[in-house]
């Protein structure tokens, strides 16, 4: 610290790096740099000025016309891809709607001809049960009337037996049979 007896300095104030310094005014403000400093100042805006205007600026801009061109062509490639998919899309649409009309006629063939195949079985189920029903009622019929044959016999004897049974003598054939035709009629 200096004191008021070191270089004739008030006390609580310095100067660094020596004398001179920090007389009159800022250089940058100083009329006698102005002139100077206006012509630095053109020089360089001019250098910079020319330096972006053919360098940097072109490449900016070859940037910026490239960059514009991939994204107009990614753009219409979008709509190329999304054309083709709603292509695929409806090419998929009509193929399923294909699809289902096509399986829906082979079912109804299918249950047609299960249907016809089932009515031609019935039928000849039908055919078989029928014939077979007939043959039994000609059967029937052929047994009823040899049973019937027999009744007339059995009758007869029958009657004979209970007439013997009865009276304890033997019965006339000739009245049993007359008794026994006499009740057909």
């Amino acid at each position: 610290m200096a004191t008021s007896t070191d270089h004739g300095l008030v006390e609580g104030t310095e100067s660094h790096g020596g004398t001179g310094h920090g007389k009159g005014p800022f250089p940058p403000f100083d009329p006698a740099n102005f002139s100077p400093l206006i012509i630095w100042l053109a020089l360089t805006f001019g250098l910079f000025y020319l330096l972006m205007s053919k360098v940097a600026l072109p490449q900016v801009a070859d940037i910026l016309k490239t960059r514009r061109g991939k994204i107009s062509k990614d753009i219409h490639e979008a709509h190329a891809k999304r054309a083709e998919a709603q292509d695929a899309a409806a090419t998929l649409e009509k193929t399923l709607a294909d699809a289902r009309a096509k399986a829906l006629t082979l079912a109804q063939e299918t249950q047609a001809k299960l249907a016809a195949e089932a009515e031609a079985k019935r039928q000849g189920l039908e055919g078989t049960l029928n014939a077979q029903l007939a043959a039994s009622e000609a059967k029937i019929a052929e047994m009823k009337a040899g049973a019937m044959a027999n009744v007339d016999s059995i009758a007869k004897d029958a009657a004979s037996a209970i007439v013997a049974h009865l009276t304890g003598k033997p019965a006339d054939d000739k009245a049993v049979a007359a008794a026994v035709a006499s009740t057909k009629s």
